[in-house]
Protein backbone atom coordinates (compact mmCIF):
# COMPACT_ATOMS: atom_id res chain seq x y z
CA UNK A 1 0.00 0.00 0.00
CA UNK A 2 1.39 3.31 -0.43
CA UNK A 3 0.58 6.36 0.59
CA UNK A 4 0.10 10.01 -1.14
CA UNK A 5 -0.14 12.95 0.23
CA UNK A 6 -1.74 16.64 -0.42
CA UNK A 7 -1.59 19.03 2.03
CA UNK A 8 -3.32 22.26 2.31
CA UNK A 9 -3.14 24.83 5.74
CA UNK A 10 -5.03 27.84 6.41
CA UNK A 11 -3.97 29.76 9.39
CA UNK A 12 -5.25 32.85 10.56
CA UNK A 13 -5.22 34.37 14.07
CA UNK A 14 -9.02 36.37 15.34
CA UNK A 15 -7.72 39.52 13.79
CA UNK A 16 -7.57 38.50 10.45
CA UNK A 17 -10.50 36.18 9.24
CA UNK A 18 -11.98 37.13 6.38
CA UNK A 19 -11.51 34.14 4.68
CA UNK A 20 -13.99 32.18 7.26
CA UNK A 21 -17.43 33.90 5.90
CA UNK A 22 -16.64 31.78 2.57
CA UNK A 23 -16.39 28.55 4.05
CA UNK A 24 -19.89 27.82 4.50
CA UNK A 25 -19.97 24.64 5.27
CA UNK A 26 -18.17 25.73 8.49
CA UNK A 27 -19.53 27.60 11.57
CA UNK A 28 -19.48 31.16 11.24
CA UNK A 29 -17.06 32.61 13.75
CA UNK A 30 -17.33 36.20 15.61
CA UNK A 31 -14.48 38.10 14.50
CA UNK A 32 -13.75 40.18 17.76
CA UNK A 33 -10.50 40.76 20.15
CA UNK A 34 -11.83 38.17 22.55
CA UNK A 35 -12.44 35.71 20.03
CA UNK A 36 -8.76 34.03 19.45
CA UNK A 37 -8.56 31.13 17.48
CA UNK A 38 -6.38 29.32 14.82
CA UNK A 39 -8.03 27.03 12.26
CA UNK A 40 -6.24 24.37 9.96
CA UNK A 41 -7.64 22.55 7.08
CA UNK A 42 -5.46 19.04 5.83
CA UNK A 43 -5.88 16.63 3.17
CA UNK A 44 -4.77 13.25 3.27
CA UNK A 45 -5.44 10.72 0.90
CA UNK A 46 -4.82 6.67 1.01
CA UNK A 47 -4.25 4.57 -1.97
CA UNK A 48 -4.06 0.59 -2.19
CA UNK A 49 -3.94 -1.98 -4.45
CA UNK A 50 -7.49 -3.22 -5.69
CA UNK A 51 -9.27 -6.52 -4.19
CA UNK A 52 -12.48 -6.69 -6.16
CA UNK A 53 -13.62 -5.73 -10.04
CA UNK A 54 -16.83 -4.88 -10.54
CA UNK A 55 -17.65 -5.89 -13.71
CA UNK A 56 -20.95 -4.31 -15.90
CA UNK A 57 -21.67 -6.64 -18.63
CA UNK A 58 -24.81 -6.02 -20.97
CA UNK A 59 -26.34 -6.44 -24.82
CA UNK A 60 -28.48 -4.21 -27.28
CA UNK A 61 -30.67 -6.68 -29.43
CA UNK A 62 -30.79 -5.46 -32.81
CA UNK A 63 -34.02 -3.67 -33.28
CA UNK A 64 -37.22 -5.53 -35.19
CA UNK A 65 -40.81 -6.20 -34.00
CA UNK A 66 -41.00 -7.13 -30.11
CA UNK A 67 -42.06 -10.53 -30.25
CA UNK A 68 -38.62 -11.61 -32.47
CA UNK A 69 -36.96 -8.90 -30.39
CA UNK A 70 -37.82 -10.24 -27.30
CA UNK A 71 -37.15 -13.95 -27.89
CA UNK A 72 -33.41 -12.89 -29.61
CA UNK A 73 -33.16 -11.34 -25.92
CA UNK A 74 -33.55 -14.16 -23.96
CA UNK A 75 -31.26 -16.57 -25.96
CA UNK A 76 -28.68 -13.70 -25.39
CA UNK A 77 -29.44 -12.87 -21.95
CA UNK A 78 -29.10 -17.05 -21.24
CA UNK A 79 -25.87 -17.85 -22.92
CA UNK A 80 -24.15 -14.51 -21.44
CA UNK A 81 -24.84 -16.08 -17.93
CA UNK A 82 -24.31 -19.43 -18.85
CA UNK A 83 -20.88 -18.34 -20.19
CA UNK A 84 -20.15 -16.70 -16.83
CA UNK A 85 -21.14 -19.31 -14.77
CA UNK A 86 -18.77 -21.44 -16.78
CA UNK A 87 -16.29 -19.13 -16.13
CA UNK A 88 -16.16 -20.29 -12.28
CA UNK A 89 -18.33 -16.97 -11.41
CA UNK A 90 -20.60 -17.58 -9.11
CA UNK A 91 -24.27 -16.86 -8.61
CA UNK A 92 -24.23 -14.13 -6.09
CA UNK A 93 -21.90 -11.94 -7.95
CA UNK A 94 -23.94 -11.97 -10.70
CA UNK A 95 -26.80 -9.07 -9.74
CA UNK A 96 -28.72 -7.53 -12.45
CA UNK A 97 -28.77 -3.80 -13.29
CA UNK A 98 -31.39 -2.99 -15.44
CA UNK A 99 -33.38 -4.91 -18.30
CA UNK A 100 -35.93 -3.32 -20.71
CA UNK A 101 -37.78 -3.93 -24.05
CA UNK A 102 -38.08 -0.15 -25.66
CA UNK A 103 -39.10 1.77 -28.83
CA UNK A 104 -36.43 2.45 -31.55
CA UNK A 105 -37.09 5.93 -33.10
CA UNK A 106 -34.46 6.03 -35.97
CA UNK A 107 -36.73 4.71 -38.04
CA UNK A 108 -40.54 5.66 -38.88
CA UNK A 109 -40.85 1.93 -38.95
CA UNK A 110 -42.67 0.70 -35.09
CA UNK A 111 -39.23 -1.25 -33.96
CA UNK A 112 -37.91 -2.21 -30.77
CA UNK A 113 -34.91 -3.28 -28.86
CA UNK A 114 -33.87 -5.69 -25.47
CA UNK A 115 -31.22 -4.15 -23.48
CA UNK A 116 -30.28 -5.68 -20.40
CA UNK A 117 -27.08 -4.69 -17.99
CA UNK A 118 -25.70 -7.21 -15.37
CA UNK A 119 -22.53 -6.49 -12.60
CA UNK A 120 -20.35 -8.90 -12.25
CA UNK A 121 -17.77 -9.32 -8.80
CA UNK A 122 -14.71 -11.02 -9.79
CA UNK A 123 -10.91 -10.73 -8.72
CA UNK A 124 -8.64 -8.05 -10.79
CA UNK A 125 -6.79 -10.80 -11.76
CA UNK A 126 -9.80 -12.35 -13.65
CA UNK A 127 -11.48 -9.19 -14.64
CA UNK A 128 -10.20 -8.85 -18.91
CA UNK A 129 -10.95 -13.21 -18.90
CA UNK A 130 -14.38 -12.47 -17.76
CA UNK A 131 -14.38 -9.39 -19.62
CA UNK A 132 -13.74 -11.58 -22.49
CA UNK A 133 -16.34 -14.71 -21.77
CA UNK A 134 -19.11 -12.46 -21.60
CA UNK A 135 -18.21 -10.60 -24.73
CA UNK A 136 -18.12 -13.70 -26.72
CA UNK A 137 -21.35 -15.01 -25.70
CA UNK A 138 -22.70 -11.44 -26.65
CA UNK A 139 -22.36 -9.28 -24.56
CA UNK A 140 -22.45 -6.19 -27.13
CA UNK A 141 -22.63 -3.08 -24.58
CA UNK A 142 -19.98 -4.22 -21.67
CA UNK A 143 -16.50 -3.16 -20.31
CA UNK A 144 -16.93 -0.58 -17.81
CA UNK A 145 -14.99 -2.20 -14.45
CA UNK A 146 -15.07 0.17 -11.13
CA UNK A 147 -12.44 -1.38 -8.92
CA UNK A 148 -12.68 -1.68 -4.92
CA UNK A 149 -11.15 -3.15 -1.90
CA UNK A 150 -13.07 -5.42 0.39
CA UNK A 151 -13.22 -3.08 3.62
CA UNK A 152 -13.47 0.42 2.06
CA UNK A 153 -14.07 1.73 5.50
CA UNK A 154 -10.98 0.63 6.68
CA UNK A 155 -9.48 2.34 3.82
CA UNK A 156 -11.39 5.33 4.68
CA UNK A 157 -10.52 5.82 8.41
CA UNK A 158 -6.55 5.29 7.60
CA UNK A 159 -7.27 8.63 5.37
CA UNK A 160 -9.11 10.60 8.34
CA UNK A 161 -6.40 9.16 10.75
CA UNK A 162 -3.45 11.06 8.61
CA UNK A 163 -5.78 14.06 7.49
CA UNK A 164 -6.61 14.54 11.45
CA UNK A 165 -2.39 13.73 12.57
CA UNK A 166 -1.55 16.23 10.06
CA UNK A 167 -4.16 19.12 11.65
CA UNK A 168 -2.42 18.81 14.72
CA UNK A 169 1.02 18.81 13.83
CA UNK A 170 0.41 21.68 11.79
CA UNK A 171 -1.94 23.40 14.34
CA UNK A 172 1.46 23.05 16.94
CA UNK A 173 3.89 24.06 14.33
CA UNK A 174 1.83 27.42 13.08
CA UNK A 175 0.96 28.65 17.00
CA UNK A 176 4.92 28.16 17.84
CA UNK A 177 5.40 29.92 14.73
CA UNK A 178 3.45 32.84 15.57
CA UNK A 179 4.37 32.98 18.99
CA UNK A 180 0.90 31.94 20.64
CA UNK A 181 0.38 28.86 22.91
CA UNK A 182 -2.10 26.73 21.34
CA UNK A 183 -5.36 25.65 23.38
CA UNK A 184 -8.70 23.45 23.51
CA UNK A 185 -9.99 22.29 20.28
CA UNK A 186 -12.78 24.48 19.47
CA UNK A 187 -14.32 22.79 16.53
CA UNK A 188 -13.39 20.06 14.10
CA UNK A 189 -15.45 18.66 10.76
CA UNK A 190 -14.28 15.97 8.31
CA UNK A 191 -14.87 15.45 4.65
CA UNK A 192 -14.50 11.92 3.12
CA UNK A 193 -14.29 11.57 -0.79
CA UNK A 194 -12.87 9.32 -3.30
CA UNK A 195 -11.12 10.08 -6.34
CA UNK A 196 -13.81 10.26 -9.65
CA UNK A 197 -11.98 8.13 -12.96
CA UNK A 198 -13.31 9.05 -16.43
CA UNK A 199 -15.29 5.33 -17.01
CA UNK A 200 -16.45 5.14 -20.65
CA UNK A 201 -18.66 2.38 -21.72
CA UNK A 202 -16.81 0.44 -23.77
CA UNK A 203 -19.15 -1.00 -26.73
CA UNK A 204 -18.04 -4.29 -27.77
CA UNK A 205 -19.34 -6.53 -30.62
CA UNK A 206 -19.59 -10.04 -29.90
CA UNK A 207 -17.97 -12.50 -31.81
CA UNK A 208 -19.09 -14.09 -34.94
CA UNK A 209 -19.70 -17.52 -35.02
CA UNK A 210 -16.77 -19.03 -36.64
CA UNK A 211 -14.40 -16.48 -36.32
CA UNK A 212 -10.88 -17.06 -34.77
CA UNK A 213 -11.14 -16.34 -30.85
CA UNK A 214 -9.19 -13.27 -30.09
CA UNK A 215 -7.34 -12.71 -26.81
CA UNK A 216 -8.93 -10.92 -23.95
CA UNK A 217 -8.80 -7.17 -23.78
CA UNK A 218 -5.19 -6.01 -21.89
CA UNK A 219 -7.02 -4.85 -18.58
CA UNK A 220 -4.77 -3.00 -15.84
CA UNK A 221 -6.66 -2.23 -12.62
CA UNK A 222 -7.06 1.57 -11.00
CA UNK A 223 -5.61 1.87 -7.65
CA UNK A 224 -8.31 2.50 -5.07
CA UNK A 225 -7.83 6.00 -3.38
CA UNK A 226 -9.78 7.29 -0.38
CA UNK A 227 -9.48 11.09 0.32
CA UNK A 228 -10.14 12.66 3.52
CA UNK A 229 -10.50 16.46 4.89
CA UNK A 230 -10.19 17.68 8.40
CA UNK A 231 -11.06 21.54 9.14
CA UNK A 232 -10.25 22.48 13.03
CA UNK A 233 -10.71 25.68 14.86
CA UNK A 234 -8.21 25.68 18.23
CA UNK A 235 -8.20 28.34 21.07
CA UNK A 236 -5.27 30.27 21.06
CA UNK A 237 -3.31 31.87 24.30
Amino acid sequence: MTITRTLGVAALLSAALPALAQLTSQPQLKIEPANRTLTVTATESVTAEPEVATLHVGFETQPGNPKAVYADGARTSNAIIAALKQAGIADSAIRSESQYLSRYYSTKQHLFKLTQQWTVKTTPERAAEVLDAAITAGANNSGQIDWTVKDERALEEQALDKAAARVRQNAAVLARGMGVRLGTLIYVSNQLSSPVYPRPMMRALAMAPGAEQAPPLAVEPNKVSREATVYAVFAIE
